[in-house]
C-alpha cells in the first residue's frame, strides 16, 4: 500500500529529534534553520517578527522568513551577518527551545540524522515557494515596515 505523502506534513514528516548540546547539534544553532510557512506565522502572531530575516533566493524566484542573524532583524539576510549567529542563541541556548515556537529545521535537524537535514531543507523549500509563503512575506514586510514608520524598530 502507498502512502500519499503529499497528505502528511512536514512536522509529521520531520519529527523532533532528542535534544542534545553535544558540538554537532550545537552547530545547527549558528545558521539559523527554517520555520514552515505556518510556523512562522505563528511566530509573526507571537511577536517574533521583528527578529526575523527575510532569505531570498539566489534566482530571486521567492523567499523564506527564518530567524535573523544577530543584526540582522527585520531585514533581508545579508552575508556580512551571516558569522553572528541566531539572534535567538544567547549564552549557548536557544530562547525558542521548549516555546513550540522553533523552527521545524532546527527540531529535526541532530547528528543522529546525517545526511536527512538537506531533504527536510528542500522540502521546507517547497513549502515557502508556494502563494501562501509569499504571501506571508508580504505581510512581514507589511508588518516591518508599519514598524519602522512608528518607530518601533
Amino acid at each position: 500500500m502507498k502512502i500519499d505523502t503529499k497528505s502528511i506534513s512536514l512536522n509529521d514528516k520531520y519529527p523532533p529529534s532528542e535534544p542534545c548540546s553535544c558540538e554537532i547539534c550545537r552547530s545547527y544553532c549558528i545558521r539559523p534553520g527554517w520555520w514552515t510557512v505556518e510556523e512562522a506565522r505563528r511566530a509573526i502572531d507571537a511577536g517574533y517578527g521583528s527578529r526575523m530575516m527575510l532569505e531570498v533566493s539566489p534566482d530571486l524566484s521567492f523567499g523564506v522568513l527564518s530567524p535573523a542573524f544577530k543584526g540582522c532583524e527585520g531585514n533581508f539576510a545579508l552575508q556580512e551577518y551571516a558569522d553572528s549567529g541566531c539572534n535567538f542563541l544567547k549564552d549557548g541556548l536557544c530562547e525558542l527551545h521548549g516555546t513550540g515556537f522553533e523552527p521545524l529545521e532546527c527540531l529535526y535537524c541532530h547528528h543522529s540524522r546525517r545526511g536527512m537535514g538537506q531533504k527536510c531543507h528542500e522540502d521546507i523549500e517547497k513549502d515557502w515557494h508556494t502563494l501562501k509563503g509569499q504571501l506571508l512575506i508580504k505581510n512581514w514586510i507589511d508588518i516591518i515596515n508599519n514598524n519602522h514608520a512608528s518607530g518601533e524598530l
